[in-house]
């Protein structure tokens, strides 16, 4: 990929002369759409960053949002699409890295990451190969790194064939002393390179991940794939805790895309500033780089450090501590951006001209046609046993088992639950916020505040901060806009489930060739419905990646918004998801009594057996559902919580099921499907001891509707109309064991 003819003239009317080489390459990746966000940027002001808990927004390496007056927590996102399509392992590797290092670049410590991944069809080989990859790069960095991975999400839909999707969020732990911007601070301080040495991998990576995949990428493209070393960044990872223990660190960026040249370039117009480098100072691990590639090569495990020049001697003795190079390779100034390579100016540049100076696509957009309703005709029980067992919304186990999800000691609540919870001991319990009419207390105290005088010192109680990641591939496909207003309730009502209040959220928004009028449509869609619904649930968006260009041979992906959520809540207890032998079941929700009422686009019914439909509606108010179901999910009478979402009430009532403790249900509907396998998000299962308590709390928010009660046989009965369907925990293991059963 080269610089286009257009943006070469604006740059040579900018210079006033020809671009060198080195400059040439500078401005082709960092203008490139990975980068500069050239297709997507007009789009993404409709989301609201602000709020009063949000400490620094988007723009920078990630989010700072604030638990209490003086504990802070990071939240990023980053996609590591192409690279793992090449090589699946050290592409998922080399992601992790990224999105932690984004972490300690804001002066934080990494405390627990979120893998979603998408991937073509279960049964095909290829896909096997990748998913199997990319799971192994993820598992094996994350586990040496020592940083759990506690959450995320695994989807199979035919079109991501030609390009799956790695997107992988990380979570920080800072303070309000601690905390350091990707903003330069002062000229005269001086620009420090720690970690490994520069090699030449990685080159040319931010451009190789804006354009489509070709059929030949898995060959002509690997050297664009960076190769990690994750016992490096471990050492990094302590180093710069050191660092900005001793407060050593004026601002500070990691070197992703672009390498040395983006994140240099991008410290000091951040600030207003420039540059002088030597590039030839860079220690290195290869012999004879020349300058483009010193600057471009996107080698990992390296942090770039402004430091003022009285502590770079402290800075260096660190790094040697722990046996990372450390290299000063120049300055920050008031003037240009500047690098020299053995006496030779080859790059002289206005850091904000480079950095911003991208203009943007004004594309064509063609909205997506509404689908008709044309259901299959199905036997109940083949369709149970089908979606139950379907890749999509089988047991995760297989994935999850080999991530180390309880290291560093704060996981409450792991993988394969609807949300993880991460203790966050230094945080202080705060009363819960509300509205007067869902979360006042009930009768016997059912819904006070787990923080309350008795409790003696709330930060001894500390918080619990709930973490949920994912899309929903078939949501968006067969409808954008309400498909990702879906996904941000979807993920959200995650959150509640375990007792929460949503708090923030990232988003990586995947999609494929801008250019195809329909592929932007579907793209803006997603942008506006998820933008609208968290707006709704007045959490903030205040951060995340674009990743566009997800087409190959085989056509675009399904427009794909990954979100990364994030509430809090007193202390870490949860209520299980699992049901216990004894209490009545309800459900939370729309459950479609008529035939009109339900609908089945965007299912994993309808993946299965074909057709199609109109997407669900959504819930009236969302955001009273959201802070009333907080609210019961911490109630002393709830003894279960389980959201309703991929495969409708038939993969939800499956899942509470256990040995020990059965479910019978009835359901009296006049369409079985549809209340079988309908996916309308904003939907929860309580099992609870007060039938009358749960009632009050959803009054004039949501309906609630009697199911049944659990049993003590384990075994899972459900009347819908006028069929039965019958089965034991023993089997639904079975069923849900397909992708275990497949690679093991």
């Amino acid at each position: 990929m080269s610089l286009a003819d257009s943006d070469r003239e604006l740059v040579v009317s900018e210079l006033g002369r020809e671009p060198t080489r080195a400059e040439a390459a500078l401005f082709e990746n960092l203008w490139s759409e990975h980068c500069a966000y050239r297709s997507s940027r007009p789009l993404l002001s409709a989301f609201d960053s602000e709020g009063e808990q949000v400490v620094v927004g988007p723009g920078d390496d990630a989010a700072v949002v604030a638990l209490d007056d003086e504990t802070y927590i990071t939240l990023g996102i980053e996609s590591h699409n192409h690279p793992s399509y090449v090589d699946p392992f050290d592409g998922a590797a080399t992601g992790v890295g990224g999105i932690v290092r984004d972490t300690l670049s804001m002066g934080a410590y990494p405390i627990a990451l979120a893998d979603s991944l998408y991937f073509g069809e279960f049964d095909d080989d290829h896909s096997q190969y990748l998913f199997e990859g990319v799971v192994e790069g993820i598992s094996h960095y994350g586990n040496c790194i020592g940083v759990p991975t506690v959450a995320g999400s695994v989807d199979f839909h035919p079109d991501y064939e030609g390009n799956p999707l790695v997107n992988v969020a990380c979570v920080g732990l800072t303070d309000d002393e601690r905390l350091v911007t990707a903003e330069a601070q002062e000229p005269g301080n001086k620009l420090v390179l720690v970690g490994n040495g520069t090699g030449r991998d990685g080159l040319g990576g931010a451009s190789f991940a804006s354009e489509d995949l070709a059929e030949d990428a898995e060959t002509e493209d690997r050297p664009a794939v960076q190769v990690g070393d994750p016992y490096s960044e471990k050492l990094l990872i302590e180093a710069n805790e050191a660092l900005v223990d001793e407060t050593l660190i004026e601002s500070a960026r990691d070197l992703g895309a672009a390498g040395l040249g983006g994140a240099s370039s991008e410290l000091v117009a951040k600030g207003g500033l420039g540059a002088d480098i030597e590039l030839e100072r860079v220690h290195q691990r290869e012999p004879n780089m020349n300058a483009l590639e010193i600057l471009l090569a996107e080698s990992q495990e390296r942090m770039c450090y402004e430091v003022a020049p009285e502590n770079v001697d402290r800075v260096r003795e660190i790094a040697e501590r722990f046996d990372l190079g450390c290299s000063v390779i120049g300055e920050v100034t008031d003037g240009n951006y500047t690098c020299t390579f053995e006496g030779e100016t080859v790059v002289d540049v206005d850091a904000y001209f480079l950095g911003e100076g991208a203009p943007m696509n004004d594309l064509a957009s063609e909205e997506p046609a509404q689908p008709e309703t044309d259901r299959p005709e199905v036997g109940l029980e083949a369709a149970f046993d089908a979606v139950v067992s379907s890749p999509s919304t089988a047991s995760k186990r297989w994935v999850y088992r080999q991530y180390d999800h309880e290291v560093g000691v704060r996981t409450s609540v792991g993988p394969g639950d609807d949300a993880a919870i991460i203790a966050v001991r230094e945080a202080s319990a705060e009363p819960r916020r509300g509205n007067s009419e869902s979360s006042r207390p009930l009768e016997d105290g059912v819904f006070q505040d787990s923080a309350d005088e008795s409790s003696g010192d709330s930060r001894e109680i500390g918080q619990g901060l709930a973490l949920s990641s994912g899309a929903a591939p078939n949501w968006t496909d067969a409808a954008p806009y309400e498909g990702a207003r879906a996904i941000a309730l979807e993920n959200a009502t995650n959150i509640a489930a375990k007792g929460a209040t949503p708090l923030a959220a990232v988003d990586c928004l995947n999609g494929g060739n801008p250019e195809k009028p329909d592929v932007y449509g579907g793209f803006t869609g997603i942008v506006d419905g998820l933008a609208e619904m968290c707006e709704t649930l007045s959490t903030p968006v205040v951060g995340g990646n674009v990743s566009l260009y997800n087409d190959s041979v085989a056509g675009p992906i399904p427009p794909t918004p990954t979100l990364a959520m994030v509430g809090a809540k007193d202390g870490y207890d949860a209520p299980p998801l699992s049901v216990e032998s004894a209490g009545d079941l309800l459900l939370v929700g729309d459950l479609g009594l008529e035939a009109d009422d339900t609908r089945l686009g965007g299912s994993e019914y309808l993946a299965q057996f074909g057709g199609s439909d109109r997407f669900p509606e959504l819930p009236d108010d969302p955001a009273g559902l959201i802070e009333a179901l907080a609210a019961v999910a911490d109630a002393d009478s709830t003894l279960a919580v389980h959201d309703v979402s991929h495969g409708g009430l038939a993969v939800a009532l499956a899942e509470m099921v256990t040995e020990d403790a059965g479910l019978e249900v009835s359901i009296p509907s006049e369409d079985p499907a549809g209340a079988l396998f309908g996916e309308q998000p904003g939907r929860a299962l309580i099992q609870t001891e007060s039938v009358e308590a749960v009632r009050e709390a959803f009054d004039g928010v949501a309906p609630v509707v009697e199911l049944g009660a659990a049993t003590d046989d384990g075994t899972l009965a459900v009347e819908v109309g006028n069929r039965t369907i019958e089965t034991d925990a023993a089997a639904i293991r079975e069923r849900r064991a397909t992708i275990e059963r497949e690679l093991e």
